[in-house]
């Protein structure tokens, strides 16, 4: 089965989980493009085969034009704040970057036509499971201000899929 190529923008492209998913993208022929404020990812790791954009996913306005002019048709939205202790003792900087900031992400996608959207969330989600397996069908009680962004980013993401018509997943996995 071969899929259609697609444009995919990576938010968070810069950093090592955004750079691997670049590399796979475009071996396997689609066209990737990359915004990060380069915080804490690295410009170096950036495909040469990728375009690259520095900013930030939070400025609503800048990402509809960005999302028309690339002829953004995926998101892969890695980009976000992702230190546990630092989101305890700075949880206004992780709710108004991660949450708040993907949420004018996902307004530009829907204001553009953009229907597709991967969402990197996080096993921290799961809290302090007592389970040996965690699975999807564990309830979501995060203990911390990081893992609480990523459980109500999902919330909303569902939302807007249901609402919009958008086709989305979050892959929550240890990091």
């Amino acid at each position: 089965m071969t899929l259609e190529p697609r444009t995919i923008l990576i938010t968070g492209g810069a950093g090592y989980i955004g750079a691997a998913s670049a590399n796979a993208l475009i071996a396997a022929g689609h066209r990737v493009v990359i915004l990060d404020d380069l915080s804490a990812g690295h410009a170096d790791t950036i495909p040469n085969e990728a375009s690259s954009i520095v900013g930030s996913y939070a400025d609503g306005d800048r990402m509809q034009t960005l999302l028309r002019d690339a002829r953004i048709d995926t998101i892969l939205h890695i980009g976000a704040l992702s230190i546990v202790a630092e989101s305890v003792s700075q949880p206004e900087r992780y709710f108004k970057t991660n949450l708040v900031g993907s949420i004018a992400l996902l307004d530009a996608a829907i204001a553009v036509g953009v229907k597709r959207l991967i969402f990197s969330s996080s096993a921290a989600v799961y809290g302090a499971s007592s389970s040996s397996v965690l699975h999807e069908e564990l309830p979501l009680v995060p203990v911390n201000p990081y893992g609480a962004t990523k459980a109500a980013f999902e919330q909303v993401l569902r939302a807007y899929a249901t609402a919009h018509g958008l086709a989305a997943i979050a892959l929550r996995y240890f990091n």
